[in-house]
């Protein structure tokens, strides 16, 4: 597709919608205007107006001079961003001499939509020294540029990883630009993506999506809505300092939806619970921090106590340092049972962190105001019981918000949680919901796969009942703490499970799997062990099969451990180190060892595979496998297809019985290796239907032209990707498997047929569409004997390239997409310094769309490109060498001699002048009109039959080396 068929179908419709939803259009050159040039970053008129038209009496026509200086001159960078941001929020200040005094200034009006002013303008040329961009979409809101929007055409493949690719070139060139813009959305009509600016990781992307149906105009008037945009802004952006790293996020459309519910829940004098669910390791914690924050800086809460209650030391000091990094200010948090009393009886206003612990035995009634709101993070175990009763005592008149990342179970624990938050929400008890299944879908987390060890290294299956699944007293168990006291107590089971055979032999299958499946998918595991010492023990036993430094023990530390458990010992630091090098691809450790710390609140999206050897149900089996379902993308655009667990207990035998809750609210939480080896059954026997028919009874060059020949239709290319993307992740899955060996010789052709589509049809290398690891390695080891080969790679290309692969022995179809491939590469390499080369390329490009349109055939598509597109070049490359023009004259020169001009020559020197004269015609519209009429009046002479035409033509190709 085009690039003006691109603006057609996908940059146009998004104008006109974000017209009718309220932005006002400004064509690029009236916006450059109001920017006074391509190197300025605001509209300066308009943002000089309104900053006095919002605040009255504080800011003069002089003074919001110096704002908008202020603003444009902010560092080039992510820190210079969050002070734009800081702008935006109306956090910075003016010093007012007659007052003697700062004042803050209002840059917009989140809460009256109508006094604020909103423009969007396209194709908006930026200068930044001597690099200069073109941006397809950018939206102001008062003058200031908030969000840059990157389409491109629907039938591309690769569409969201080039436009991010756009993204992250405006970035390195046009950083002044971006140092102001707070957000970016990519779209090609199939997706929409949006994310942070100055977050350019794939990961960093989030699916938009509203509660209304996700046709493409919904989802752009939902997003570009004036109202949501001011709230995005200034309410769900967040800037997080770590470690002396500053970056940056915008939460999900689910997160969003959470806080404005919780919000009216909190401004509802007659409703005062509400329990929210969002799935494990779907942000709950950024939502509640956005709560918190919203409550604390919105007056009509009247200056209010925001409790934010956690349920270990571990979590609260994640929480609190959570508080900290995004710049919530002064937090306090609750350090003894006295501590707090004395914070609430004080009248303490702000947010206090503690547990639930600190509130056993506190008087009664201690802050009976109504302006204060508990958010309780895992309500499902926090509220229970007699410290419920305490807390419930203490602040009778308050607001109690649960956050719990897994459902409400069907036992008396579950019953209990309803009572406490879900009371004002009937029949389901959630005020907000977001589902595993919604999470998967939308790539928030990845699917969770399972598979049980081999028999003999299972538990005994009546000892697992009879001393853990039987327990009523584990019914709803959501603590591991719990677990922990019932294993203490499960002599025989624990026995079984510490049974030194048993260990050794678990041991050496989890080195061996470790080594044949998930090392080389380039990923990392958790070993989770009974207790502690059997974590000890399984670090020696892992010794024995894998490098030492593979593996570290993970354990918490007790004052009176034997020396054999002391010898595991972390300090702060040491486990910090281990954390941050476990997360890194090219680091080690490899496997960490734990049995209870990390199983909650740590973040590793490395973390693929989980070998679990301790009995777990309930909130505690969810949580601990949650570890293993967030995703990754590495480096080369390979992404995680899933989380794995391999059960040596055999909890995934009866999970019904282990995960006591509505069968709705698990469905698709996890699914065992069975069902992907159905699926991968039945994907081999579509691709034999499908695919394989093209290429039998053929090899090598006769295989490839049948290839190239079937697939000239981009839509069937399109569905024939989409089809082996899918068996090839389930191939990751499961190799190595001896279940596979009947299908992998079919599987090799479907993946030679896919390389050699990838390699002759798309224009450029695309990471995102490379094979994942295992497969890379089972073609590369099988390139001898291949039924489907892949033409040898083109190297130095240019024009004498170009003549000697015209002459190639190779079969036609080869020949033609060699061809086209190295006039792409001459073409990209080289058209902005050498212009006339883009009508040349465009030339190729619509003799190749004819083809795959099989409106001509595979004989003329060659003969058209050899007498076309590939003279041409070699002519062009010829004249330019013995003429003495100019890059833009020669190209000027070109086009008109193909035009038939007379003495095109010194017309093109001539207009070559013009263009000196007006060097920003191709951004301004008067200098443009100029330009025309020069080359009208050059052109007349000639008796050129259209000189219109021949000027559009000029331009346009002279406009497209600009971009």
């Amino acid at each position: 597709m085009s690039i003006g068929a691109e603006r057609t179908a996908v940059q146009n419709p998004f104008l006109r919608y974000a017209v009718e939803v309220g932005w006002t259009y400004l064509p690029p050159e009236e916006a450059t205007r109001l920017r006074r040039g391509e190197t300025g970053l605001v509209l300066h008129e308009v943002l000089v107006r309104q900053l006095q038209a919002l605040n009255p009496g504080v800011v003069d026509h002089q003074r919001a001079e110096d704002i908008a200086g202020r603003l444009v001159r902010v560092r080039p960078s992510i820190e210079g961003n969050l002070e734009a941001w800081e702008f935006l929020k109306g956090l910075k200040t003016v010093f007012i001499p007659e007052e003697r005094r700062e004042r803050n200034v209002r840059l917009i009006d989140p809460v009256r939509v109508e006094a604020n002013s909103f423009h969007v303008t396209d194709e908006l040329p930026f200068q930044s020294g001597t690099r200069r961009i073109r941006l397809d979409l950018v939206f102001f809101v008062n003058g200031i540029p908030v969000i840059v929007v990157e389409t491109k055409a629907s039938r591309h493949l690769d569409g969201m990883t080039r436009a991010l690719e756009q993204i992250r070139r405006y970035h390195a060139e046009g950083p002044e630009l971006m140092a102001v813009a707070q957000l970016y959305a990519l779209t090609h009509l199939v997706q929409f993506l949006y994310a942070a600016t100055w977050s350019l990781s794939p990961k960093d992307l989030l699916n938009w999506r509203d509660e209304q149906a996700g046709d493409f105009e919904t989802l752009v008037k939902t997003f570009i809505a004036p109202s949501r945009v001011l709230r995005v802004l200034t309410e769900f952006v967040l800037f997080v300092r770590r470690d002396g790293e500053l970056s940056k996020v915008v939460l999900r459309p689910h997160q969003m939806r959470a806080v404005e519910r919780v919000l009216a829940r909190a401004r509802d004098p007659h409703k005062r619970r509400a329990l929210v669910w969002h799935t494990q390791g779907s942000g709950k914690t950024y939502t509640m921090i956005t709560v918190a924050r919203r409550l604390i800086q919105d007056p009509a809460f009247g200056n209010p106590t925001v409790l934010m209650l956690v349920d270990r030391n571990e979590l609260e000091q994640q929480l609190f340092t959570n508080l900290e990094a995004v710049g919530l200010g002064h937090v306090e948090v609750a350090q003894s049972k006295r501590h707090l009393q004395d914070l609430l009886r004080s009248d303490r206003r702000g947010i206090i962190v503690s547990t639930i612990h600190k509130f056993e035995g506190i008087p009664a009634n201690i802050c009976t105001r109504t302006n204060v709101f508990v958010l309780v993070d895992e309500a499902h175990r926090s509220t229970g019981g007699d410290l419920g009763n305490y807390l419930m005592g203490a602040l009778p008149n308050a607001t109690y918000i649960g956050f719990t990342g897994t459902p409400i179970d069907r036992t008396a624990y579950g019953k209990g949680t309803f009572k406490v938050f879900g009371v004002d929400d009937p029949p389901h008890g959630y005020l907000d919901r977001y589902s595993i299944r919604e999470s998967i879908a939308d790539g928030t987390t990845v699917p969770l796969h399972y598979a049980l060890a081999p028999n003999e290294l299972l538990v005994d299956r009546d000892t697992l009942d009879r001393e853990f699944l039987a327990l009523t007293e584990l019914e709803g168990v959501s603590d591991i703490e719990d677990i922990n006291r019932a294993l203490e107590h499960a002599v025989t089971l624990r026995n079984m499970l510490k049974s030194p055979e048993r260990m050794r032999r678990v041991a050496e299958f989890v080195a061996r799997h470790f080594r044949e499946k998930i090392e080389p998918m380039g990923y990392k595991a958790f070993l989770v062990a009974v207790d502690r010492e059997a974590c000890c023990r399984y670090k020696a036993l892992l010794d024995e099969y894998l490098p030492p430094d593979y593996s570290r023990v993970v354990i918490s530390p007790a004052a009176n451990d034997p020396p054999e458990l002391r010898a595991y010992h972390l300090s702060e630091d040491e486990e910090r180190r281990i954390r941050e090098a476990f997360r890194k691809p090219d680091e080690l450790p490899k496997i960490l060892i734990v049995t209870e710390k990390l199983l909650t609140g740590f973040d590793a999206p490395i973390l693929y595979c989980m070998y679990l050897d301790k009995p777990m149900r309930d909130h505690v089996l969810l949580q601990a496998i949650a570890r293993v379902n967030r995703p990754y993308e590495d480096e080369t655009g390979r992404r995680k297809p899933s989380g794995f667990v391999l059960d040596f207990v055999g909890i995934f035998e009866n999970l019904e019985r282990a995960l006591a809750f509505d069968s709705q609210d698990i469905q698709g939480v996890v699914e065992g290796l069975d069902v992907l080896k159905e699926r991968f059954r039945q994907l081999m026997e579509q691709g034999r239907r499908d695919y394989l028919g093209i290429v039998a009874g053929l090899s090598g060059d006769k295989a490839v032209e049948a290839v190239l020949e079937y697939f000239r239709d981009p839509d069937g290319r399109d569905k024939f990707y989409r089809y082996f993307r899918e068996l090839e992740e389930v191939y990751e899955i499961l190799s190595p498997d001896e279940f596979l060996r009947p299908f992998l010789d079919d599987y090799r052709a479907l993946s030679e047929m896919y390389q050699v589509l990838r390699s002759s049809y798309e224009a450029r290398p695309i990471a995102s569409l490379d094979f994942l690891k295992k497969t890379a390695r089972l073609v590369q080891e099988h390139t001898h004997g291949s039924m489907v080969r892949e033409p040898p790679a083109i190297y130095g290309i240019d024009v004498e390239t170009l003549g000697r692969l015209a002459q190639d022995d190779a079969p036609d179809a080869v020949k033609v997409f060699n061809l086209l491939k190295a006039i792409r590469q001459i073409v990209e390499a080289q058209a902005s310094e050498q212009p006339y080369l883009i009508s040349i390329g465009e030339r190729a490009e619509a003799i190749v769309q004819a083809f795959q349109e099989r409106q001509i055939t595979t004989e003329e598509t060659l003969r058209q490109l050899v007498d076309g597109p590939v003279q041409e070049l070699q002519e062009a490359e010829s004249a330019r060498a013995s003429m003495d023009l100019s890059a833009e004259a020669f190209t000027i020169f070109w086009l008109l001699s193909r035009e038939g001009v007379q003495e095109s020559e010194a017309v093109a020197r001539q207009i070559a002048d013009v263009l000196d004269r007006f060097p920003h015609w191709h951004t301004s519209e008067q200098h443009e009109r100029e330009v025309r009429r020069e080359i009208y009046k050059a052109l007349l002479p000639t008796g050129v039959a259209d000189p219109v035409s021949v000027a559009d033509r000029l331009l346009q190709v002279l406009r497209e080396s600009h971009r």
